[in-house]
């Protein structure tokens, strides 16, 4: 049975119970039938509670509940101390303000408390940072140490996207010790690679079969400590939107390759980390005038071009480099273009 439809009953009954009295009373003033007034409005007052219960009970306890959920744990307990505060000074003003004359002495305090808690819990979450910061290094508290020794000995979690996990290359990334920190796993997120890993469609079954493979693999090899939390979302359904909230929480950085979810982390302020971007910055830098050799693969698609790769992935295009396929050349470089796709180097054969 759910809190809605408890809320319903209890709602049905309480206003049915109050259309009773008010049709008593009303059938009292008119000089009317008691017993007919009583049962109309109380049938009134079922119909209302049923349906009207949960829009002023219920539900709006659900969306503050929600809305708390996405507010981070330091600034709910400045907003609390911003209030306490704030009520503290209010407290205090409430005897010299009620001395005034009437009107005054009975509105100013009332409107004290609402001003000064408004301003506490304002001021409080907006500086909250400071806030925190000077009582971390307070007299008698010691500041945490880092080990210099052991870059991955800092606190910082890092929270894991699917769509990372099943590009794979987190794993060698991570063995590099470029990572510092935590490596954070939330449930939800493997619940989502396990489904992945179900799909009856085979394309998606492998990639969240290799998605676990890399998760084993990260738990085996990797240099980075990672871990599995059960931290959930209560109210949201969509994964991004939990590891956009969660990042926020928990302050600390999304690690992704999902455009999209790139994208809305920004909009709400939160750090990400996305593997194509650091992809592209590690790319080997080439400028116009420079040699290199590469190996033609395939045919451009204007005439006479060829099309061959570098190791790193860089698509190389040459200038009638069509028939020289499968062949090795020595080319210049004449012009580097920065696309979404990656980097693309345009060049032509060397003279000999």
């Amino acid at each position: 049975m759910s809190v809605e439809f408890v809320s319903r009953l209890i709602g049905m009954v309480v206003f049915a119970v109050l259309g009773a009295y008010l049709g008593t009373a009303w059938a009292k003033a008119v000089g009317g039938p008691v017993d007919f007034y009583a049962v109309l409005i109380g049938l009134l007052g079922v119909l209302f509670g049923l349906i009207l219960t949960p829009y002023f009970t219920v539900r709006p306890m659900r969306s503050l509940r929600k809305a708390l959920g996405r507010v981070s744990a330091q600034t709910l307990a400045a907003g609390l101390l911003g209030l306490i505060v704030g009520l503290v000074i209010a407290a205090l003003l409430t005897f010299p303000l009620s001395l005034l004359p009437s009107p005054f002495g009975e509105l100013l305090p009332f409107l004290a408390v609402l001003l000064f808690g408004y301003l506490g819990v304002s001021l409080f979450v907006l500086r909250q940072h400071d806030l925190f910061t000077v009582l971390r290094i307070m007299p008698g508290r010691s500041a945490p140490v880092e080990d210099d020794q052991n870059p991955t000995s800092s606190t910082r979690s890092i929270l894991l996207d699917t769509s990372v996990i099943i590009d794979g290359r987190i794993a060698d990334i991570a063995q590099t010790g470029f990572l510092a920190g935590t490596l954070l796993i939330p449930r939800f997120v493997l619940n989502e690679l396990q489904y992945i890993a179900d799909s009856p469609d085979s394309l998606r079954r492998q990639r969240g079969r290799r998605g676990m493979e890399v998760l084993s693999q990260l738990q085996k090899e990797t240099v980075v400590p990672v871990r599995i939390t059960d931290i959930d979302v209560e109210g949201v359904r969509e994964v991004d939107e939990k590891l956009v909230i969660l990042a926020r929480q928990l302050r600390c950085p999304i690690l992704t390759n999902d455009y999209n979810l790139n994208r809305i982390a920004e909009l709400q302020g939160v750090s990400v980390l996305n593997v194509n971007e650091l992809a592209n910055a590690v790319k080997l830098v080439f400028l116009p005038g420079e040699s290199l050799q590469v190996s033609i693969i395939q045919e451009g698609k204007e005439a006479s071009q060829g099309v061959g790769y570098l190791d790193d992935g860089t698509m190389v295009v040459v200038e009638d480099g069509r028939e020289s396929l499968n062949q090795d050349l020595m080319v210049v470089v004449t012009k580097v273009l920065q696309t979404a796709a990656g980097r693309m180097v345009f060049a032509r054969r060397e003279k000999e």
